[in-house]
């Protein structure tokens, strides 16, 4: 009777020891996710910011530069198709970050076209609302690479976390997939060409 006793005793022991240790990781894996969606929401975030400041520019750019039509539309629709693409925080794969990136990419070309026209218009460059603007789309550049940095820190935890062994079968059992990265443009890995 007393063996029997102990048996259960040990094997309640065992069970709930493996309940704790389940539970710790997959409530860690569900933080680490959190994480991993609040640094994207911040990611989405600081490009909204970009987009907020681009109306005003393109409307001080036009008062300036209103023959430019072609950057001036070139730069609204870039900014329409940036804003129509959302990605899902629970969906965040290479694919789905990719498309994103391009997109932002995109208005980024855009932007930095429309901002080279004040060197053909000196009124423009010297006005203080355009120099301001100009400012404010800089800080939120530098915004948008630090944002970008922290969620990719906080991709690579999570994804670590999911793929490391034993929690990698916690993980499978409970769907946590791996998370994408931002990744540097094609190209920028070469350094530009300088001519003078």
């Amino acid at each position: 009777m007393k063996k029997g006793l102990i048996t259960i005793l040990v094997i309640a022991a065992v069970a709930l020891a493996a309940f704790l240790w389940v539970k710790s990781v997959y409530n860690s894996m569900v933080t680490a996710d959190e994480a991993v969606s609040a640094a994207w929401s911040q990611v989405e975030n600081v490009y909204q910011r970009r987009a907020d400041l681009i109306p005003n520019l393109v409307a001080t750019v036009k008062g300036y530069a209103a023959h430019e039509q072609e950057t001036l539309e070139g730069v609204i629709e870039a900014r329409s198709r940036a804003t129509q693409i959302t990605v899902d925080p629970t969906d965040l794969d290479e694919e789905e970050i990719q498309k994103f990136q391009q997109a932002q990419g995109e208005l980024g070309s855009a932007l930095g076209r429309l901002l080279a026209l004040s060197e053909s218009y000196p009124d423009l460059k010297a006005n203080e609302n355009f120099k301001e603007l100009q400012a404010q789309i800089e800080g939120t550049e530098n915004r948008i690479a630090t944002e970008r940095m922290k969620y990719n820190e906080a991709a690579r935890t999570y994804n670590t976390m999911v793929r490391s062994f034993p929690k990698n079968i916690i993980a499978s059992a409970f769907d946590f997939e791996t998370k994408g990265y931002f990744k540097a443009a094609e190209g920028a890995q070469e350094a530009p060409k300088v001519e003078f």
